[in-house]
């Protein structure tokens, strides 16, 4: 039975990036109730926002946008995530996804940005292999 849920909410994390099982729609779950900030932050990273409304809560998830290839999902998703944790948000994506010269860039770039706000939060990231134990990403 394919997954159902949040990951984010199960795992903990501000942000847990994923291949939706039995697809090739790349996911970025937030918190149920994650704040705007962190939502429009995604929305300007190139994540399209979905929301179904159901009796209860509405339900609110973001993903790469179909129209682009596999390789530039992982990269779009992957890049994403400096910038997640320059904000100070916990992400977690999945081996599936990862490009680590996507990362490398998307870091370097950020680098040469005017420094931001302190961060809400503690930034970290991992990579998750598809076997689920976690690895990180190498750091120069």
């Amino acid at each position: 039975m394919p997954y159902v849920g949040n990951r984010a909410d199960d795992e903990g994390t501000d942000v847990e990036i994923y291949i939706k099982p039995l697809t090739d729609t790349v996911h970025a779950d937030t918190p149920t109730d994650a704040p705007e900030e962190l939502l429009a932050l995604l929305d300007s990273l190139g994540f399209e926002r979905k929301t179904a409304a159901t009796a209860g809560p509405v339900y609110v998830w973001h993903e790469v946008p179909d129209r682009l290839t596999e390789a530039e999902k992982k990269r779009l998703a992957t890049s994403a995530v400096p910038s997640l944790l320059v904000a100070g948000y916990l992400v977690n994506i999945t081996n599936a996804v990862w490009d680590a010269a996507a990362y490398q860039e998307a870091a370097e770039a950020l680098r040469h940005q005017p420094v931001a706000a302190a961060a809400p939060h503690t930034a970290t990231a991992s990579v998750i292999r598809a076997h689920g134990t976690p690895a990180t990403p190498r750091r120069r």
